[in-house]
């Protein structure tokens, strides 16, 4: 084995489960196993090294892009470094290992997600029927923790979209089979020292400096000290850099979070859509209209965990409305907002040694801009925005010193030099004019040996082969000095030097290697002062995350015309000309039909929605719940106007989907999505139900439908709302006192239909899925003798009376499908068939005095 290769082997050993990237020259080098794994993932050459061993390689300047593609495959990387420049004496290059990166362990910009957070998350063994789980965002020092019923496992793993995940191996069985497919690509068995109580404990007090985590929240018992102990023994492993700006450990509180499943959050497209897994066309993308990556990243967190306190939604409340009403505050708020830079993240790469000369230049320029924020915040009325006043610091000291010293665009690489501003450093000053006035002086060396001499055509030069060099021709050498020391003979000339001219050269040669070798080490102690700040940096960070998202949701609700959500203790929810929020702004102005939906003691809990495919059901339950979860992260809402009773968790089953990989069909999935909503839904819980019992045989599927209202009306009573085909489940209204039939209207125009998008009171008594067929495109023939069949159910004939189908010719073409005709804004529904008896007299609710335990929220994922 060659001595090179021993080194990349000795590299493996070190670092096992990682890939090595050996620098070889011009390139990165991968061998063996990571050869044929980077082959397939890097979509690179595979080829041989000394005609057996599986080699490929990535350019040097192409390292990041490469790196990322390996994090998003969830692979983990050790760089194997050259140490040292090549030298032809020396047989080996020495390399080693000087940068390690993990998908949760990454902090550059071009590896990441500036709008999402990037989470590393543990998972210990807790008490019986419990895991412990902890969380850190590395990127922002955000670092929180939480013991978990291990049924909740999966969803919290969900919200969180850990990239990352750790675990005893001991421990790897368990943690599979409660987590399942949620564990993320990048799976770590740490060995089982690492999750051991009393290490992983000490690890966590030595890291915070403390004798108990009971100030911070926490139980010293916890098993989720246990995973968060294991998060800083690995960081501490991986990152081999300080860790300074992960200042404390948040207790994560459910309680005081809406609590969303992992089903409802990907139904409702909270995040990422359900057909592509995008951003765009889901509820954050129309609601984020953030300046900055720390507001988008903020607003992430509250879509996926909004509050439940009515104290802390109000204070949002309250802010937003300000900022709504104050056009010229909230517009100059969100320019200065625009130029700042992303403080969490820069400050994190500061702490961590790992920030360039454009980091601590975007630190400056952002600090610059505090004073007009604070400005703007002062005298304001909400106490949240007072709060923040208060808490934005304006960091003169560090701005001062960062002003003097970075200039304002400086290279990226600080060993480039020109980093340093002119004026900060003497001596720095004095080695630049070595080198910048080296034409100066030749100048004046060459005009003075000339009027010595009486060589007028004397030249002095410099070539890096001779060096400085005074070049006289041949017919003046009879007048050449005897000082002058010959060093070359040419054609026509002859050079020489002086004992001057090679002290001038000395210092100029060495005087740039000087310069930047000063300059870097002038960078260096900057970065180490900013650092030593880093608390006080990322406490700013997250005071204009929370501005920005506060004025986000205000110039929302400016351009939407949004209204503010009245909040009350009692579970009603009353909602008057609801939009849905992403509908309303992908379709054409002036298209969207809104919608009612009440609620309460005197307009029933629990809505049975009736009517075609395509008419607007679906759309119906969904805008009713995402209204009400916006209302909750403390947005105002698309409506009229808007009465939400505080909800404890929204709950939804919508359509129809299998995992075929956990060997479960699509109606074992339907049914356990409906258990966990019978099993878990409380009073205080909105339930979304998008067809109940569809994927079993009618007679079953009525039945389970049929018992499953009852049980939600009966013995949870909470607000639900059910769309189905099954219109047996209309009857249910004659005994179920807080039952309402309600239906999406359409209108029959000869053969055609046209929905008209509207709820209203009654059930529809057909479903019209042939006209529905139509328009997808089904052959003709399908539709005539779908036709004759559905015929002879409907006389209540039995099939064995259908006549046979004709034989006719398959299809030549299709038939072409028809549009759904546009709405008709001003047509008046006709009477619905079946009549509800009359409604009784609403009856006005008064809003309560809400109290909480805090105007910030409790949660984790709510600094404010």
């Amino acid at each position: 084995m060659s001595r090179m290769m021993q080194q990349y082997h000795d590299a493996k050993n070190q670092h096992p489960g990682m890939i090595v990237l050996f620098r070889n020259g011009d390139f990165y080098e991968l061998f063996e196993d990571d050869a044929e794994l980077g082959s397939r993932v890097l979509g690179i050459t595979l080829t041989k090294r000394d005609g057996s061993i599986p080699m490929a390689g990535v350019p040097v300047h192409k390292l990041e892009h490469y790196l990322g593609l390996l994090l998003r495959a969830g692979h983990r990387v050790a760089v194997c470094e050259q140490m040292e420049d090549p030298d032809p004496k020396k047989k080996i290059i020495h390399r080693e290992v000087n940068r390690i990166v993990t998908p949760g362990t990454v902090t550059d910009d071009g590896l990441l997600d500036p709008r999402a957070p990037n989470h590393l998350v543990a998972v210990a063994p807790g008490k019986p029927g419990f895991f412990g789980l902890a969380w850190v965002d590395l990127s922002t020092g955000h670092f929180a923790a939480t013991d978990v019923p291990a049924p909740r496992l999966q969803d919290e793993l969900s919200r969180l979209s850990a990239v990352e995940c750790l675990y005893a191996e001991g421990l790897t069985n368990a943690v599979s089979q409660a987590a399942g497919t949620y564990l993320p690509k990048s799976r770590v068995a740490r060995p089982d020292w690492t999750f051991d109580p009393a290490t992983a404990l000490a690890a966590l007090k030595t890291h915070f400096a403390v004798g108990t985590l009971t100030g911070f929240g926490f139980d010293d018992a916890q098993s989720c000290l246990v995973a968060a102990g294991a998060v800083v023994i690995y960081l501490q492993e991986t990152l081999k850099a300080s860790l300074q700006h992960i200042r404390r450990l948040r207790p994560h509180r459910p309680d005081a979070l809406l609590t969303l499943d992992e089903v409802t959050r990907r139904s409702l497209e909270l995040t990422r859509t359900l057909r592509d897994n995008q951003r765009d066309g889901s509820l954050l993308s129309v609601l984020d209209r953030t300046v900055t990556p720390m507001g988008a990243r903020l607003l992430h967190d509250s879509v996926l965990a909004p509050l439940t306190d009515a104290t802390a939604i109000s204070a949002r409340l309250d802010a937003v409305e300000e900022l709504l009403k104050d056009h010229a505050l909230r517009q100059s708020v969100r320019d200065q907002l625009d130029a700042c830079s992303d403080m969490q993240r820069l400050t994190t790469r500061v702490s961590t040694a790992k920030a360039g000369p454009r980091d601590l230049a975007a630190i400056a320029r952002t600090l610059r801009h505090l004073p007009a924020v604070k400005a703007k915040l002062t005298g304001r009325r909400s106490k949240l925005l007072q709060d923040l006043e208060k808490r934005l610091e304006l960091c003169p000291d560090i701005r001062e010193l960062l002003d003097k010293a970075i200039e304002d665009d400086p290279p990226h690489i600080a060993k480039e030099g020109g980093v340093i501003r002119p004026g900060f450093s003497a001596e720095l000053d004095e080695l630049r004019a070595l080198t910048t006035d080296g034409k100066n002086w030749i100048a004046r060396y060459q005009a003075q040996e000339i009027t010595r001499t009486g060589i007028g055509s004397l030249k002095v030069g410099y070539n890096e082969i001779d060096g400085y060099y005074l070049e006289i021709t041949n017919a003046n050498e009879t007048k050449t000095p005897p000082e002058y020391k010959h060093q070359k003979t040419l054609k026509n000339a002859k050079r020489y030097y002086t004992p001057a001219l090679r002290e001038y050269e000395e210092k100029v040669v060495t005087a740039q290697d000087k310069s930047r070798a000063l300059e870097l080490q002038l960078f260096v102690t900057l970065r180490d002062q900013v650092a030593v700040q880093t608390p006080r940096l990322l406490n700013t960070a997250e005071v204009l995350a929370a501005l920005d998202m506060l004025a986000a949701l205000a110039e929302l609700a400016a351009a939407r015309n949004y209204v503010r959500p009245a909040f009350v203790e009692e579970p009603v929810l009353d909602i008057r000309d609801g939009r849905h929020p992403v509908l309303d702004q992908i379709l054409p102005p002036g298209t969207f039909v809104p919608n009612d939906v009440a609620f309460g003691p005197d307009d029933g809990m629990f809505w049975l929605v009736t009517g075609p495919n395509m008419a607007g059901k679906s759309t119906f339950l969904r805008q009713a719940a995402l209204i009400t979860l916006m209302a909750h992260v403390g947005s105002f809402v698309p409506a009229k106007s808007a009465k939400v009773g505080l909800t404890d968790r929204i709950f939804t089953r919508v359509g129809a989907s299998d995992e075929l990989s956990r060997g479960q069909s699509t109606f074992m999935v339907e049914m356990t999505e409906a258990a966990n909503i019978l099993n878990n839904a409380t009073a205080r819980s909105l339930v979304i139900l998008d067809e109940i019992g569809r994927g079993t045989s009618t007679y079953d599927g009525v039945s389970l439908a049929w018992a499953m209202t009852e049980y939600l009306h009966d013995t949870l009573a909470c607000r639900t709302l059910f769309a189905t085909h099954y219109h047996e489940l209309a009857q249910l209204a004659a005994s179920l006192p807080r039952l309402r039939n309600y239906n999406v209207l359409v209108r029959e125009l000869a053969d055609e239909i046209v929905f008209l998008h509207k709820i209203a009171p009654g059930n529809a008594e057909r479903s019209y899925g042939i006209h529905v067929a139509r328009l997808a495109g089904v052959p003709g023939s399908v539709l005539a003798r779908a036709t004759a069949v559905l015929g002879t159910l409907e006389k209540g004939h039995d099939l064995s009376n259908v006549p046979a189908a004709p034989v006719a010719a398959p299809d030549v073409t299709r038939p072409i499908p028809l549009p759904t005709p546009a709405t008709p804004p001003r047509i008046e529904p006709p009477k619905p068939k079946i009549v509800q008896p009359p409604e009784a007299p609403r009856r006005k609710s008064k809003p309560q005095a809400a109290t909480g335990p805090s105007l910030f929220g409790d949660g984790d994922d709510v600094p404010f």
